[in-house]
C-alpha cells in the first residue's frame, strides 16, 4: 500500500483524555479515533492489524474443532427474558424498542442466541459435541469507559460456545480450548497468565481467566513463587488455619470510641493492633442482609460472600437500612447483641482471635475482649478474605506475589445454567429428552490489540510483531524527487509483494524527520530507507525491535528480511 492513498493521520501530541500508553499510542499513531466516549473508529492500521490477531484466532479455532457461525448483534427481549438475564444482569445491558415496541438489547453476549439456535436446529445425541463461534461487535453500557479500546462501550469480541451430553465430553473440549487459547495469546507474542477466576454475570462454576500483566491492568493476580499456581484474586483460597492465642480469655468490657470509625482509628485510640479488632460489615445477599466479620487488618472478598451465599448479587447494605435494622452507624458495627436481626458469618482467622475489640452497634462505643463463641454466635467460618501478598500459596508450594493483569480470555464450563432456563433439550441413545451441557470461550478481540499495543512499545511509538503488524516492512524513499530513490523503492515495493511480504510504501511529499519519526511511532519490524546510495541499489534496513541497522544491497536484501522478521 502506497501511504499516499490510505489513512494515516499521526499526532504529534498526546490526547489529553488519553491515560495510558496503549492508547496514547494507538490514537498519535492513525490506528483508532474517538467517535464518543467508549466508542471507536478503526483506522486502516488497525484494522489490517486485528485481521492478522482474528486470522490467528480462526487457525487455532480450526485446530479445535470450532466452525465459525456469525449472530445478530440485535436480539429480542424475550430471549434474555427466558434466560432470566433481562432482569439480573444490569445497566450495563443496552436496550431498546422498535417501531412496534418491542424490546431488544443490543448484545453484550451470546449465550442465549446460541441456545435458542441449537436448540432449534440440534435435536440428537449424534450431532454432538458441537462447538461453535464467531468474531462480533459486542455492545455494553459500560458506567465509565476508559483506557481506549481496554473498556469501551463497543468492542470487537470472539465468543465460542460448545454443546455436551456429558460432563466428560465438556472437560474434553474445555482442555481444548485451554490449549488453543494459550497457542493464540503466545502467537500474539504476549506475556500472560492463566488464572482461576469467578464467572460474572455469565454463571456457571469451572472458569479460567487469560491475563496480560500490565501495570495498569485492572485485575489482580495472585501468584506462587513456587509454583504455576494463579488465579484472579476474587477467587485466590486465602489461608484457613490460624494458630490461637494461649492468652487467658478477659471480660467483656464497653468502652466509649468518640469520633472513632475505621479500624486504623480505633487501634490507633485504643493503642491496640489492626489485627486484634474484628472488622463488621453488613451486605445484602439477594434479599437477606447478613453480617461478615474480617480480621482488622484483612479485606472482605465480597465475590467469596456471594458464592458461600449461592447468591445471584451481593453488595453492601445502606447506610440508611443499616441504622435501622441496628440502631448505629457503620464505624460502631460489630456482632454482639443482635437478637436475631441478622446472621452471622466469619472468615477463620476470626474463629482463632482472643480479646478482640469490635463494634457495639451503639454510635461512639466498641467492646474490648470479646470471644467468638462466647460474646456472640457465628453461623459458619469460611475463607471470605482476599488474600495477602506473603500469604501461603493455595496449593501448598511457596507465598503468594501480586501482578496487575489485563483481561483477554476467560472460558467457562456453563453446565446447565442456560440450558435448563430455555428448556434446551435434545434425544439421548434411548430416546429421552436430556438437557444440554454447554461451555463458552469468550476473547476480547480489540482489548487484545490494545495489550499488545501495551506490551510492545517504547519511548518512539509502537513496536509490532512481524505475525501482528498492519505491514512488516516501511519503505522510505528519503527524497521523492530524486529519480533514483523513486525507481529503486518502486522496484523494492513490487519486490517485496511479490515475495509475499505486506509492505507500506511512503511516497509522501514530506520532510525526512517526519517520515522517520512517523516510521518509529507506527511501528512496522523493519524499515527499509531508499538514500544516496540508491543510483548504486543500496539501501539501509533498520530493525525497529532492536534498532539494529544494515547497509545492503538489493540483490541481497530478501534474505535478510526473511532472517530479520523470523526473530520479531
Amino acid at each position: 500500500m502506497k501511504q499516499s492513498m490510505t489513512l494515516i493521520p499521526t499526532l504529534r501530541e498526546v490526547p489529553a483524555y488519553a491515560e495510558i500508553k496503549s492508547h496514547q499510542l494507538l490514537l498519535r499513531a492513525g490506528f483508532i479515533r474517538q467517535v464518543a466516549s467508549g466508542i471507536y473508529t478503526y483506522m486502516p492500521l488497525a484494522k489490517k492489524t486485528l485481521d492478522n490477531i482474528e486470522r490467528i484466532i480462526r487457525e487455532e479455532m480450526e485446530n479445535a474443532g470450532a466452525a465459525e457461525v456469525l449472530m445478530p448483534a440485535l436480539q429480542p427481549a424475550e430471549l434474555w427474558q427466558e434466560s432470566g438475564r433481562w432482569y439480573s444482569y444490569g445497566d450495563e445491558l443496552m436496550r431498546l424498542q422498535d417501531r412496534h415496541g418491542r424490546g431488544f438489547a443490543l448484545g453484550a453476549t451470546h449465550e442465549e442466541v446460541i441456545t435458542s439456535l441449537v436448540n432449534d436446529d440440534v435435536q440428537s445425541y449424534k450431532r454432538m459435541p458441537l462447538t461453535l463461534y464467531q468474531i462480533q461487535t459486542k455492545f455494553r453500557d459500560e458506567q465509565r469507559p476508559r483506557f481506549g479500546l481496554l473498556r469501551g462501550r463497543e468492542f470487537i469480541m470472539k465468543d465460542a460456545y460448545s454443546f455436551h451430553t456429558s460432563p466428560e465430553s465438556l472437560d474434553e473440549v474445555y482442555k481444548k480450548m485451554y490449549k488453543a487459547y494459550t497457542n493464540i495469546f503466545t502467537r500474539c507474542g504476549l506475556d500472560f497468565r492463566a488464572v482461576l477466576a469467578d464467572s460474572g454475570a455469565i454463571g456457571g462454576k469451572d472458569t479460567q481467566e487469560f491475563m496480560v500483566l500490565s501495570d495498569i491492568g485492572e485485575d489482580t493476580i495472585v501468584y506462587s513463587d513456587a509454583s504455576d499456581y494463579a488465579a484472579n484474586i476474587e477467587m485466590a483460597d486465602a489461608p484457613n488455619h490460624y494458630e490461637k492465642s494461649s492468652a487467658p480469655e478477659k471480660e467483656l468490657v464497653k468502652v466509649a470510641t468518640p469520633e472513632q470509625r475505621t479500624i486504623e482509628e480505633v487501634s490507633a485510640f485504643l493503642d491496640t493492633d489492626a489485627e486484634k479488632c474484628i472488622k463488621t460489615l453488613v451486605f445484602k445477599a439477594d434479599d437477606d442482609y447478613i453480617m461478615i466479620l474480617v480480621r482488622g487488618d484483612h479485606e472482605v472478598n465480597d465475590i467469596k460472600v456471594k458464592n458461600m451465599m449461592n447468591a445471584k448479587t451481593v453488595e453492601l447494605a445502606e447506610h440508611t437500612e443499616i441504622e435501622r435494622m441496628l440502631g448505629c452507624q457503620i464505624g460502631s458495627l460489630g456482632p454482639i447483641g443482635l437478637d436475631g436481626k441478622m446472621k452471622v458469618y466469619a472468615d477463620h482467622a476470626v474463629k482463632t482471635m482472643v480479646n478482640a475489640v469490635c463494634g457495639a452497634n451503639e454510635d461512639g462505643y466498641h467492646y474490648t475482649n470479646a470471644q467468638p463463641g462466647r460474646d456472640f454466635i457465628v453461623e459458619s467460618y469460611e475463607g471470605i478474605r482476599f488474600m495477602k501478598e506473603g500469604d501461603p500459596s493455595p496449593d501448598g508450594k511457596g507465598k503468594v506475589r501480586f501482578a496487575r493483569g489485563i483481561e483477554v480470555g476467560h472460558i467457562f464450563k456453563l453446565g446447565k445454567t442456560y440450558s435448563e432456563a430455555m428448556d434446551a433439550t435434545y434425544l439421548d441413545v434411548n430416546g429421552k429428552s436430556q438437557t444440554y451441557i454447554m461451555g463458552c470461550y469468550g476473547i476480547g478481540v480489540s482489548r487484545t490489540l490494545s495489550s499488545i499495543a501495551e506490551q510492545f512499545s517504547d519511548d518512539n511509538g509502537l513496536v509490532w510483531p512481524s505475525n501482528i503488524a498492519p505491514y512488516h516492512i516501511h519503505v522510505i524513499p528519503v527524497n521523492v524527487k530524486d529519480e533514483n530513490q523513486t525507481q529503486l523503492a518502486e522496484e523494492l515495493y513490487k519486490l517485496f509483494k511479490n515475495n509475499r511480504y505486506d509492505v507500506l510504501l511512503d511516497d509522501r511529499k514530506e520532510r525526512p524527520g517526519v517520515k522517520f519519526k512517523d516510521s518509529d511511532l507506527i511501528g512496522l519490524p523493519v524499515r527499509v530507507t531508499v538514500g544516496k546510495k540508491a543510483s548504486e541499489e543500496i539501501v539501509e534496513v533498520k530493525v525497529r525491535k532492536t534498532g539494529e541497522m544494515f547497509e545492503v544491497s538489493k540483490t541481497d536484501i530478501l534474505p535478510l528480511l526473511t532472517k530479520i522478521l523470523q526473530e520479531v
